[in-house]
């Protein structure tokens, strides 16, 4: 029974294949001829082909460093995929066979007047070689295979900087390896320009967002043992915490440190890298006999305890404002010597950490920390 219905189906297949195609000839005829007197616009539409193209998943980072592997912008591996931007429609698409992709490297401006049209000569006479004498311009797994219309980059780096170059920018390409034999076109794919420096820069390389133990020549505006890294040094001010910890505590001391020679918007500059900073979740405590108040990792109060009575962050107001200041500065310089305990910040964002959820996920683990200190009689 089996054999007899695969036997049918074999025997039926080109019958279909072939009342398909004449109806569709004759359908597109129809359109063609009444389109024609009708709606030039419509009778193109119809009749488009398929426009093909690579497309990368992601851009790189605005500046890279040579022999340092190539990733996307949130340092993960690159990807392409194939797409079809027939029309106004823009769809990841695939073909039935596998295709071999090559990755080369760009002049910045291309293409002239950034624009998204070019041509596939233009596109290889802007391709940028090796300088005389030196090592391919890009080293390690150039070759890529599309299947089932999606890539993988694999470890890749550049082996020069863009410098010696009119635009000092590179962009990184992708197109159909030459010698490929495909029945479609398919067009090539870049992404935005970028600047390639020397590896040696990456030493003194600025972290984006900085991590409270850096240190603190990692901040935009403050240069590794230039003259503001030096002054922050002799305050004992080494690493992003401690700056932070200064500008909550005091900041007209610590932009009395930086001095004249730090300009208002280097200063706006600093500070705003500074805040990017995400905070993790450890809390400290500095508890006496009558208080016990709570500090983010920068010295910020999440809440006070003051004769029994539970103030939040913002809570305070005379009296009980200048008592918590006192408390806070006296924490400061007692750094060391306050215990630490796990809060519930969870990494937020300093910029962000004074929301409401956030707030309210904080006074909530707060609660339970307490709640456990009362039963030790430690409040």
């Amino acid at each position: 029974m089996a054999n007899s219905l695969q036997n049918f189906c074999s025997f039926l297949e080109p019958v279909l294949r072939k009342v398909v195609n004449e109806e569709i000839e004759r359908g597109l005829s129809i359109i063609t001829t009444r389109s024609i007197s009708r709606s030039p616009s419509f009778r193109i539409q119809a009749l488009e082909p398929s426009k093909l193209q690579l497309s990368f998943s992601k851009n790189l980072s605005p500046s890279i460093f040579t022999v340092s592997k190539i990733l996307d912008a949130d340092n993960a591996p690159l990807q392409i995929f194939l797409i079809d931007a027939r029309g106004n429609r823009v769809a990841q698409t695939t073909l039935p066979y596998l295709i071999k992709l090559e990755l080369v490297v760009l002049d910045g401006d291309f293409p002239k007047g950034n624009t998204t049209c070019w041509t596939s000569e233009e596109f290889n006479n802007s391709i940028v070689k090796e300088r005389t004498g030196k090592r391919p311009l890009l080293a390690g797994e150039l070759t890529i295979t599309l299947r089932d219309g999606f890539g993988i980059v694999g470890d890749i780096e550049f082996t020069d900087n863009s410098s010696w170059i009119r635009s000092r920018r590179f962009r990184l390409g992708v197109k159909v390896t030459n010698g490929t034999t495909s029945d479609v076109t398919i067009r090539e794919a870049m992404t935005d320009p970028f600047v390639v420096k020397d590896h040696r820069g990456e030493l003194y390389k600025k972290h984006h967002p900085p991590m409270l133990e850096d240190d603190v020549w990692r901040l935009e505006k403050i240069g590794k043992h230039g003259i503001f890294h030096k002054k922050l040094e002799a305050e004992g001010i080494n690493t992003v915490q401690d700056f932070l910890k200064l500008f909550v505590v005091n900041p007209m001391k610590l932009r009395g440190i930086l001095g004249q020679g730090m300009s208002e918007r280097m200063w706006e500059v600093a500070i705003n890298h500074a805040k990017e900073c995400l905070l993790g979740s450890k809390l400290y405590v500095h508890s006496g006999s009558d208080y016990t108040i709570f500090l983010n990792p920068i010295c910020q109060v999440v809440q006070a305890i003051i004769n029994g009575h539970v103030y939040p962050a913002r809570g305070f107001n005379g009296v009980a404002k200048a008592y918590v200041e006192k408390l806070v500065n006296e924490a400061y310089l007692n750094w060391h010597s306050l215990e630490e305990v796990e809060g519930g910040l969870n990494g937020t964002p300093l910029l962000t950490q004074g929301s409401w959820l956030a707030s309210y996920i904080i006074s909530s683990c707060l609660d339970i920390i307490i709640l456990f200190r009362k039963s030790l009689n430690v409040v």
